[in-house]
């Protein structure tokens, strides 16, 4: 643990020397494809950043103006320039996102509502891999430490995601995507220290002849033990090491990329670390024809294991997952189609403790779905999307997960849009095979634990009310059914059921304005309102667990360039108190200072929470973790 004087020494360093050089000159301008292959997207203007193509929306390649859906960007400059040293932290700039920090290394992430620590409702995909647990339907983000530095942008959607991305699409889907290896990969070697994280990385690449390039990465962090409200240590330190590759050609119309990861963690919990460790292995092909059509085949495989024992409450788990995807998109007159199909295996192994089981302890899991999706231009300004997903499993009955878009630009700068889809969060493991204790058990999955349902309804607005400026807004309503609950079994004992209803109401709204040529601010607001009770016939004996979610939070940031060597970002957030894990309101303010000591050198100072020496994000615990202010200092290389 990094002590007090040790932070003043950090602090005081960075400052003086980024006073002592602000008149230095800037070192060479890039070109605008390497601004956005790279990490310059600060040098485009707002009405640039509209054009930035995404692809979670349909599934094709589209510019951000152009996406009937709530979602929001965060680039890669954006990820540089927030000071933040894990995936988790890069998310709290989303301002369609409920981020909580529970300790060290947990996080309840969700949209909308339904959040908690092993929040199930919102899907996760890294380059394509879905990485949530098939045991629970949700994220390990302790396990999810990526190499910050070759992120090229995080696509956030608000708002279901299932007739393209299946279910668990419900409150939302986050696509992470990181560069292309093409034209190689700058060396970089990264070292930084702070208050509370320790990170060493590097990273090295090439070119493969004319046509593909490579590179390697290694990453090494320590994290220290959080601070409880008595101030004693939270002992939930975490040491990690994570490797990788990837590997990119094209040949003309064909593109092929190759790539994997694997990663280590020990994470202190009494009485014996938390052992979390995993790989994978991703292979993509893809076909570009002279009408525009794409034909894409990808399959991934991974490997997720851990070891995780309280006295007799302890738990190991061992899954394999193989995906198989096939998608094909096509232009046809006034139709633009994308349509595909997968399928995906699981082999769970579990090992029982008396207190905690699975049965069985081995499984093996299958899914598979057919999805089409068309976006029919009706007028150049107005488009209609149809789309409908099939989807198997084994637990319940196929689901059918529809959607119907329509898309008006009123003006080149304005576009009205409103969606209704149905999205659909299958059973886990958990949900029907889990018994607490293993024997006579007080706690166990429910037989009959079937679909929790949202049927959803949209309306948006996306544009630039002003030159400089770029705003979108959405009115949601998501209503629910079969939401969790825990049941009376008539024996005695509780068991897992779909006992609650109702619905939840809010609105997201965010902008963008270009103040000066080196000033950008950004400021997002969400609203959330939430009707939940008890369906006929049931007892939700457990009450209605989703009062964990703000009514509201709202964020505000300034991104501004004192030279062209030197900038200075602060971010301002709020977030509402919760009911259920009880939290009060808080108010946080982070800053980070950043130099470009040399063309090869960049300093970079992140300070945490100046405003509060101390506040609770999720309790966990009789005595919950305080997040208290912080510093980091960061050293990147590039020869």
């Amino acid at each position: 643990m990094t002590s007090p004087s040790r932070l003043a020494v950090l602090a005081s360093t960075a400052l003086c020397l980024t006073a002592a050089h602000l008149g230095t000159q800037a070192s060479p301008t890039n070109t605008l494809p390497r601004l956005l292959a790279q990490a310059d997207v600060a040098e485009l203007s707002i009405e640039q950043l509209g054009n930035i193509p995404i692809t979670s929306v349909s599934r094709r390649e589209e510019t951000l103006a152009g996406a009937a859906a709530s979602v929001f960007v965060i680039t890669a400059d954006d990820i540089r320039r927030s000071g933040a040293t894990s995936l988790a932290e890069v998310l709290r700039m989303a301002p369609n996102l409920d981020v909580a920090r529970a300790d060290t290394n947990q996080y309840a992430i969700s949209a909308r509502g339904s959040n908690r620590v092993l929040a199930n409702k919102l899907l996760v995909l890294v380059d394509g891999r879905t990485v949530y647990s098939p045991l629970f339907s949700g994220v390990y983000w302790e396990a999810q430490e990526l190499l910050l530095a070759d992120i090229e942008r995080i696509e956030v959607i608000s708002g279901p995601g299932g007739t393209l991305w299946g279910t668990n699409a419900v409150n939302g889907v986050i696509s992470v995507t990181r560069r292309s290896a093409r034209y190689g990969a700058e060396p970089l070697v990264s070292v930084g220290t702070g208050t509370h994280d320790t990170e060493i990385a590097a990273r090295t690449g090439g070119r493969l002849g004319d046509s593909g390039g490579w590179r390697v990465y290694a990453r090494k962090i320590r994290r220290d033990d959080s601070r409880l409200a008595d101030g004693a240590p939270g002992v939930d330190a975490h040491r990690g090491v994570q490797a990788g590759f990837r590997a990119d050609w094209q040949w003309g119309r064909d593109r092929l990329t190759l790539q994997g990861d694997a990663t280590g963690s020990d994470i202190d919990q009494p009485p014996e670390p938390r052992r979390v460790s995993g790989a994978n292995l991703l292979a993509r092909w893809s076909r570009q024809f002279d009408d525009g059509d794409e034909l894409r085949l990808q399959a991934w495989y991974d490997r997720a294991d851990r070891r995780q024992e309280i006295g007799t409450a302890g738990f190991r788990d061992r899954l394999d997952t193989f995906d198989l995807e096939l998608q094909h998109a096509l232009r046809q007159g006034r139709h633009r189609l994308v349509w595909g199909a997968g399928y995906r295996e699981t082999r769970d192994r579990a090992q029982n403790f008396g207190a905690l089981a699975l049965i069985p302890q081995q499984r093996t899991l299958h899914w598979a779905n057919v999805f089409v999706q068309d976006e029919i231009e009706l007028r150049e300004d107005l488009a209609l999307t149809l789309g409908l997903r099939y989807e198997t499993n084994r637990y319940v009955s196929p689901e059918l997960l529809p959607t119907a878009r329509m898309a008006w630009r009123v003006t080149p700068e304005h576009m009205l849009w409103g969606a209704l889809s149905r999205a659909a969060r299958a059973p886990s493991r958990i949900d029907r095979e889990y018994y607490s204790p293993a024997i006579d058990p007080l706690l166990r999955g429910g037989p009959n634990f079937g679909s929790e349902i949202a049927d959803v309804l949209e309306l948006g607005y996306r544009g630039q009310p002003t030159q400089g400026t770029s705003l979108s807004v959405t009115l949601f309503r998501q209503q629910y059914r079969g939401l969790a609950s825990i049941e009376p079994d008539g024996s005695g004992g509780f068991v897992f059921d779909n006992g609650v209803e109702g619905h939840t109401d809010g609105i997201e709204a965010w902008s963008s304005t270009q103040l000066s040529p080196r000033w950008r601010a950004h400021a997002g607001l969400t609203l959330l309102r939430q009707d939940l009770r008890v369906r006929p016939g049931y007892v939700a004996f457990t009450g209605i667990s989703d009062r964990g979610d703000p009514r509201h939070w709202w964020t505000l940031r300034s991104s501004f360039d004192l030279t062209p060597r030197h900038s200075v970002d602060v971010s301002l957030r709020h977030v509402a108190g919760r009911e259920v894990p009880a939290a009060k309101s808080y108010t946080a303010l982070d800053a980070r200072l950043g130099w470009q000591a040399t063309p090869q050198v960049n300093v970079m100072l992140a300070l945490q929470n100046l405003l509060d020496s101390r506040h609770v994000e999720w309790p966990v615990g009789a005595v919950p973790v305080e997040h208290t202010r912080g510093a980091f200092l960061r050293l990147r290389w590039t020869p």
